[in-house]
Parts: C-alpha cells; sequence; structure tokens
C-alpha cells in the first residue's frame, strides 16, 4: 500500500509538490475550501473540501495554507491529527515553537522554506525539524520537498530567517537584473524578445558554470583587462551594486525575523 500524504490547503505550491508527488508511490491528498482550486488537481491526485477527510491514513500532513491562517487550520486540525503523523509546514515566517504550541506538545514537526522555482521542479527549501521528528519523518519530509528541488537541512528558525532572506527572496532578485538587462539591451538597440532571450540564456549558463566553479574566478577569467567586461563592471563597483546586494539581503533578514515576531505575537 502506497504512503499517503495530505495537503491542507490548494495553492500554487501545493499544486506543484502534490502532482510531483502522485507521479511517484505515493497517495496523494488536497484539502481546499475553494472549487475552482480543487478543480486544478486531476487524478491520481484526489481532492476534499474537509481537512479531517484528507488528514485519514496519511502518514505527513503538508500545510500549505497562508501564514495568516495557519493558526486556525493547525488548532482546528491538531486534535483530528494521530500522533504518529507529521506536520510539514510549508507557511512561510511562522515559528517553529508556534506550530508546536498549536499543535500540541509532542508532535512531529517539519518546517521549511520553499521557493518560487519549485514551481518549476528547480527550487532549493531550507528545511528544520523538531526534536519529535523521527530520522524516518525526516527522510519522508525531504522526499516530499525534493519533488521540487534541492533540500538543505538547518537547525534553527534563525538559520530559516537567513534562508527566506538568501534564496526564499532570491528569485525576485534575479528576476529584477533579468528585466533590468533586457531593458538596458533595448536602449542599445535590441528588440524586446531579443534582449530578454540573451539574458536568460546568458543567466541559465552563467548559473550551470558556478554550481561547481567559485564564481569570482568564473568572473576573473571572463574579465580582460581594459575590455568591455572590464569596464562594466567597474561601473558597477562604481555604483555599489555589491553593497547594494547586502543590503537588499540585510533587509529582507530583517524583516523577516520582524514577521516572524508579529506573527508569534499574534498568536499569543
Amino acid at each position: 500500500m502506497n504512503r499517503r500524504i495530505a495537503f491542507v490547503g490548494g495553492g500554487n505550491m501545493a499544486y506543484a509538490l502534490a502532482t510531483r508527488l502522485a507521479q511517484r508511490t505515493f497517495d496523494v491528498v488536497v484539502s481546499e475550501p475553494l472549487a475552482e482550486q480543487r478543480a486544478r488537481f486531476v487524478p491520481p491526485v484526489s481532492t476534499t473540501p474537509d481537512n479531517t477527510v484528507a488528514l485519514q491514513d496519511a502518514s505527513s500532513v503538508v500545510l500549505a495554507v497562508k501564514p495568516q491562517v495557519l493558526e486556525s487550520v493547525v488548532r482546528e486540525i491538531g486534535p483530528r491529527m494521530r500522533d504518529d503523523q507529521l506536520v510539514v509546514s510549508i507557511a512561510a515566517g511562522v515559528p517553529m515553537a508556534a506550530i508546536e504550541r498549536w499543535l500540541g506538545t509532542g508532535r512531529a514537526v517539519v518546517r521549511c522554506m520553499p521557493n518560487t522555482p519549485a514551481l518549476v521542479g528547480a527550487g532549493i527549501s531550507g528545511v528544520i525539524a523538531n526534536a519529535a521528528a523521527t530520522p524516518d519523518q525526516r527522510n519522508e519530509a525531504e522526499t516530499i520537498l525534493r519533488t521540487a528541488g534541492e533540500v538543505v537541512w538547518f537547525d534553527t528558525d534563525a538559520d530559516l530567517d537567513a534562508v527566506t532572506a538568501l534564496s526564499g527572496s532570491g528569485p525576485a532578485y534575479f528576476f529584477a537584473v533579468i528585466e533590468a538587462l533586457a531593458a538596458a539591451g533595448t536602449n542599445i538597440g535590441l528588440d524586446p524578445a531579443t534582449a530578454k532571450r540573451l539574458v536568460v540564456a546568458t543567466a541559465r549558463g552563467a548559473a550551470i558554470m558556478a554550481t561547481d566553479d567559485d564564481p569570482s574566478e568564473l568572473r576573473a577569467r571572463v574579465t580582460s583587462p581594459g575590455g568591455t567586461t572590464a569596464r562594466a563592471l567597474s561601473i558597477l563597483a562604481e555604483r555599489s551594486f555589491p553593497e547594494s546586494l547586502a543590503a537588499a539581503v540585510r533587509g529582507a533578514f530583517e524583516r523577516s525575523r520582524e514577521l516572524a515576531h508579529e506573527l508569534s505575537d499574534e498568536s499569543n
């Protein structure tokens, strides 16, 4: 008999994970109150408007709802869950301690911070587990998340605040760079579609090269003294490009911590 994974919430991230899991040796059920959201899912994924129905026989329950409603959902389903069920939260910013408090003591919980490339199977998730999670449950959580990309384990909520700032918000940084470079291409005579194509292909290739090599060495190899790349990089340095990126990530990190405190305070 295949293991059952239940999703509470049927948004985009749940859709990405559930549809990929269903292609493997899992039974997948999604609980979603909105009929139009449920209609997106097709067999072998099953759907229900009832959270209690989704919980039945599930080994893991993935909480895929908005952070603002997570407390009410957890307090609703907690008393209906078996002691051996794993809870996997993909709700951004909600600390482990808050989830544990809402569920009650002794529940196995894994909290993760995915990013939007997970929607196309190319994401990366930062993950932490509480002391109640067994090695088998950690493995199951990783199996669920690996359907949408890479998984990196951390130790604390503070670690996930840093993950949120770097890879959680990170796709938006790259989208902004792609947007700006494509616009720069049109400013020097390229048509918009061609400029975007050139930029996206360049970004893809650079990312592949940087996977196994040091980015600073790669940059040095392509930068000839007195050449076009050297001039471009000198202008970026003059305009504090590295410092601006560092400040942006720091700002996102601090905001992630603020939101975590706000969500925790609201639940007290």
